[in-house]
């Protein structure tokens, strides 16, 4: 690991590990944006009950745990809140510049290839039918296309935190609001207004959770070390059955529909009913047992985090936010690529591409950050004491 460290574009001081996890579960982002795609039959969302979504999340909300709680000891809560706030506006402008690359990106592309549903399957007809209005109601957050819901979710569920930051210092009554909240959003259907009808796609008030539990993680608190749970051999056998529980159900639900018939009833019903829009319990312990696993089986200095298979994916997963709306514009063009032309030969062309693209796009933003070294002063000279 020590190559890594000393690497200038890549940040030393951190828990590589989730830098690690952050990068493929934006890479897997991407992949799975991109229609027709062979390589996303082979992401996280086809052998478990979550998806990108999750692992980006629960890793968020463990990093700000991490560095607004350590602020928060500091300085206190006003200035940690204050920068929870000045970066819930940094994702506000990205997601607004990324609105309007991605609208203009995909309007040019339909009225150029004379492809209409694209519109309709990106949800930016209201757009074309009262673009005055579309454009309102989405610096009001409440027109989301697709592809353009999760920032807004972190959005608002990173002003929830900033809200509920000296709770941290009080992990249990923490978590003990965020599940209150949950059940509020999920039993009594509470959700923020969409201009297009309905709720959000991701209800911030049910994905909370999930952040509120990586937040807790990367504080600490009793029984909580700072990266995670304490080890316990039973609970390890537990995640273990549940990721294969949630292995059964992801093959019934989303690849092999046909066996759900062969289910009992009850099961049947519990099964069908896996939402992703509101957190579906099963999905949270899903994530939950693969990232106690993970955290427990990758030991935080593993040699092979600063190999050169990790490397990239641990440069993307520091520049999180630049290389998330370059993908969601990257993803577009994978797209048109594929219907132009099939075959592997553009199927290995595109994830190709499109991974180093996110890399240099990495590359570039770590090293226009970087602070260049600072120059060695020269020696004073010697005084004349003669």
């Amino acid at each position: 690991m020590g190559g890594l460290i000393r690497t200038p574009l890549i940040r030393g001081g951190r828990d590589l590990r989730v830098d690690l996890a952050r990068g493929i579960a934006l890479w897997f982002i991407f992949v799975d944006h991109v229609p027709g795609n062979v390589l996303g039959q082979l992401t996280i969302r086809n052998v478990l009950l979550c998806d990108a979504t999750e692992v980006f999340v629960l890793l968020a909300g463990y990093a700000a745990g991490v560095a607004y709680g350590r602020q928060m000891e500091r300085e206190g809560w006003l200035r940690a809140g204050t920068r929870v706030a000045g970066r819930c506006f940094t994702l506000y402008v990205a997601h607004i510049f990324l609105f309007v690359v991605f609208t203009a990106q995909v309007g040019y592309s339909a009225a150029t290839l004379d492809a209409s549903a694209y519109l309709d399957e990106m949800h930016l007809d209201p757009f074309g039918d009262a673009p005055y209005l579309a454009l309102l109601k989405a610096l009001l957050l409440s027109y989301q296309p697709a592809f353009l819901n999760i920032l807004p979710l972190y959005v608002v569920v990173l002003g929830l935190f900033a809200l509920a930051l000296p709770l941290l210092r009080r992990p249990g009554l923490m978590l003990g609001a965020s599940l209150l909240l949950y059940g509020v959003a999920r039993l009594g259907e509470v959700n923020l207004p969409s201009w297009t009808g309905g709720g959000w796609f991701f209800n911030p008030f049910a994905w909370q959770l999930l952040f509120a539990i990586g937040a807790v993680l990367g504080g600490g608190g009793p029984n909580v070390e700072r990266g995670g749970v304490r080890w316990r051999p039973w609970l390890g056998a537990a995640c273990g059955a549940v990721l294969l529980l949630s292995f059964a159900a992801t093959l019934v639900i989303y690849l092999r529909r046909d066996l759900i018939g062969l289910l009992p009833l009850p099961v049947a019903t519990v099964v069908d009913a896996v939402d992703k829009s509101a957190l579906h319990p099963f999905r949270l312990l899903s994530i939950l047992a693969l990232a106690y696993l993970v955290a427990h089986g990758v030991p935080r200095g593993a040699a092979w985090l600063g190999g050169a298979l990790a490397r990239p994916f641990v440069l993307i997963g520091q520049q999180g936010l630049p290389v998330f709306c370059a993908g969601i514009f990257l993803s577009f063009l994978g797209r048109l690529a594929l219907e132009w032309r099939e075959g592997w030969e553009m199927q290995i062309g595109v994830n190709v591409a499109g991974l180093g693209a996110l890399v240099a796009i990495a590359a570039v933003v770590a090293w226009a950050d970087a602070r260049p070294p600072k120059p060695a002063l020269p020696p004073a000279p010697a005084l004349d004491t003669a």
